[in-house]
């Protein structure tokens, strides 16, 4: 999960649930106002956040797995955007909406959902996780989603033009749904997984 804060607003990106005394930390942090789904595939907590915070919630239209709670902020609407000084990017041509948020700020943060992923290390699974995970496809680097790709990647074609759109973007760090926080080249790491992910080596 993604945190911006602005003053004394948080906004939260791909949303879980935290235990009550993480969630109170999270309270004294500041109020809660945005929500932002950025991928079909992520979005079972969202309805707590927006009924529980009476956050407004962002998304794209279309997701078929999560249908809850009603968008309030269409994302890609006018330009708007929850916080200063961002954009989103929004993948075309997917089965699915998938979008990315970009801060521009410290030289860029991409916040992503399942799209590009980071497994800087496998602190957060449990052990049998960490012994699958790169038996599996999640091996201890950036890469594009296996499972992602191949679930919205339309019959017979490519998104590789998307991520060689994306790259267009500048951004030295990287917080996924997936995995863990990438603090510095991100940009270069997001290149060598997309070289990997449609063998352009």
């Amino acid at each position: 999960m993604g945190i911006i804060r602005e003053e004394n607003e948080l906004t939260l990106i791909n949303p879980i649930r935290l235990n009550k005394k993480t969630e109170e930390k999270l309270k004294d942090m500041g109020e809660v106002k945005n929500i932002i789904r950025l991928g079909a595939f992520h979005g079972v907590d969202d309805p707590y956040y927006v009924n529980n915070f009476k956050a407004q919630f962002w998304s794209q239209p279309g997701g078929t797995t999560y249908n809850e709670p009603i968008l309030d902020i269409e994302i890609g609407m006018g330009g708007l955007t929850p916080v200063h000084n961002s954009e989103f990017f929004h993948f075309q041509g997917t089965n699915q909406p998938e979008c990315a948020l970009l801060l521009k700020r410290d030289g860029g943060i991409l916040f992503t959902c399942d799209a590009i992923q980071h497994y800087g290390d496998y602190s957060y699974n449990n052990w049998l996780a960490r012994i699958l995970m790169p038996r599996i496809g999640f091996p201890k680097r950036t890469i594009i989603g296996p499972i992602w790709l191949r679930l919205m990647t339309p019959e017979g074609g490519s998104l590789e033009s998307e991520f060689q759109r994306l790259l267009q973007l500048e951004f030295n760090s990287l917080l996924s749904a997936q995995g863990a926080f990438l603090n510095q080249g991100a940009r270069g790491a997001v290149i060598n997984a997309v070289s990997a992910a449609f063998n352009l080596d």
